[in-house]
């Protein structure tokens, strides 16, 4: 009798076809968010802190959705692969053209803000929550801001939902949006972004559908 030829256990979590798009994809966010730092070095940064976003209260415990947005991330586009190239494709050329999108706002208008000092008071004590808030401060620069790349990438996967072909489980999409709408209150909340580079990120990922909608018409 012959033996059934074994499947490497990464291609039964990542299918193989769609290593090499989702490691360029990641790649490309990499050079989007890190690489521009480095070129903006130098730059002036513009603040676009409204009245609104003083308003918003600091909350450390967003810190569990923000983190959480990753896991969406990762379970979105992973769906999507294992959907079948089609969705693959759209998803991972939508979330290109908008990277494109935030890759060129980062450098024609870098932004910043002000958030809270990792020693202030509010970040003073124990506790998970201010140990997570002050671990991802420490990590990440309050700046490279809009487009909100936490907000694009949330609405990316969500969307991606929307064009599946095999039938995901009822709550599927339920979930990815409500998830996506808690990720978009986490950056604020957790003075991660202004409430302008919610929509930013949003409208990123929307031109980025549109345009594959129109590439893959007649596909």
């Amino acid at each position: 009798m012959k033996k059934e030829k074994k499947t490497f256990w990464l291609w039964r979590i990542v299918p193989k076809y769609s290593a090499i798009p989702l490691a360029g994809a990641f790649a490309y966010n990499m050079f989007t968010f890190s690489g521009t730092r480095v070129i903006n070095k130098n730059r002036k940064y513009h603040n676009m802190t409204t009245k609104l976003d003083k308003k918003l209260p600091f909350k450390p415990v967003w810190a569990i959705i923000y983190v959480l947005a990753f896991v969406q991330w990762i379970v979105g586009y992973l769906v999507a692969a294992h959907d079948g190239k089609k969705t693959l494709k759209r998803t991972v050329g939508a979330d290109v053209i908008a990277k494109t999108i935030t890759l060129g706002c980062f450098l024609a208008y870098p932004t910043e803000m002000e958030r809270p000092s990792v020693d202030g008071p509010e970040l003073k004590g124990k506790g998970f929550t201010k140990w997570l808030t002050r671990f991802i401060f420490k990590a990440d620069a309050a700046n490279n801001l809009f487009p909100s790349i936490h907000c694009l990438e949330s609405w990316v996967v969500y969307k991606s939902s929307k064009y599946l072909t095999k039938k995901p489980p009822f709550w599927y999409r339920p979930i990815m949006f409500v998830m996506s709408n808690l990720v978009f209150a986490s950056t604020v909340m957790l003075k991660q972004h202004v409430v302008a580079d919610i929509p930013a990120g949003v409208a990123a990922a929307e031109i980025g559908y549109k345009v594959m909608d129109k590439v893959m018409k007649d596909e």
